[in-house]
């Protein structure tokens, strides 16, 4: 068996050739890949990275043990995966592209509201939430985060008004005509009623999920907004984000889960500067 003594000393010379500008390369890939994990963790795009993961693997196996056929027919379908993976990832490139363009990329929250405001709004949604339940009329409310939702709003009626409970309620009385869709929520007001959300083109969701359900997972997978769903048929309380349905909420574990959307935070001089540096200011 030949030992190569010489690799201590390449590696020596190589970590010499390190520069404090690499140290930084390195960062900035790091904190993208980071940011790009955590918005497909819980969407069906995870699964394909898994897949990747596992072709590029027996790519390397197969070239380590010279099976020759192997290695050229993973190579050539790893080369038709790099056509295909901008129309598999194409809610999250969209995502990601428009985090950037509003200058969101690295943020993490939306709303500017200070705690007391928050709790309000937060009080009035689950309020809201709770009296559908009870009376079991179906609702749609999209609580807008860091990604605008005006294309979404504009399939509806334009609102702009105050959260409270009970303006909320009128909105999804049944036989009216803001009854059927979604509401717009955008931190303390309600832009706009009866809004068409996509459908989740998942096969593999629960025959018991109606099409209230299915519009709320179709929104989540392509932004980053919370959807609460309250079920006609059950009653029950949900609430889709990034792809994933979590159901049977009650008040306080309701109010827990949307509360970080309406609470700012202090930490945004990343964002601030890329939004005046976009608006010329």
């Amino acid at each position: 068996m030949h030992i190569d003594f010489e690799f201590p000393t390449k590696v020596r010379d190589m970590i010499l050739t390190i520069t404090p500008l690499d140290f930084f390369d390195i960062i900035i890939v790091a904190a993208i890949l980071y940011k790009f994990y955590q918005m497909i963790r819980d969407t069906r795009a995870i699964t394909l990275v898994k897949g990747l993961m596992v072709i590029v693997s027996l790519t390397i196996i197969c070239g380590w043990l010279n099976l020759h056929v192997m290695t050229w027919l993973l190579q050539k379908s790893s080369e038709w995966l790099l056509i295909a993976l901008p129309i598999l990832f194409q809610p999250e490139l969209r995502r990601a592209l428009e985090h950037l363009g509003q200058g969101q990329f690295f943020s993490h929250g939306a709303s500017l509201m200070d705690k007391k405001e928050a709790d309000s709004v937060v009080k009035e949604i689950v309020d809201t939430a709770k009296k559908l339940s009870q009376t079991k009329t179906g609702a749609l409310m999209v609580i807008e985060r860091e990604m605008k939702l005006n294309d979404i709003s504009i399939t509806g009626i334009h609102i702009d008004g105050i959260i409270s409970s009970e303006f909320l309620l009128n909105v999804f009385i049944v036989n009216t005509p803001l009854h059927d869709g979604a509401a717009i929520i955008r931190g303390n007001r309600l832009i706009s009623a009866a809004c068409v959300l996509p459908l989740t083109e998942n096969t593999g969701l629960s025959t018991e999920l109606g099409t209230r359900h299915r519009a709320a997972i179709g929104l989540s997978e392509q932004c980053d907004a919370l959807i609460v769903v309250v079920s006609e048929e059950t009653g029950t309380i949900s609430v889709a984000e990034s792809g994933h349905l979590s159901r049977h909420f009650d008040e306080q574990t309701l109010a827990a889960r949307i509360r970080p959307a309406f609470v700012g935070k202090d930490d945004r001089f990343f964002e601030k500067f890329l939004s005046q540096w976009r608006d010329g200011k």
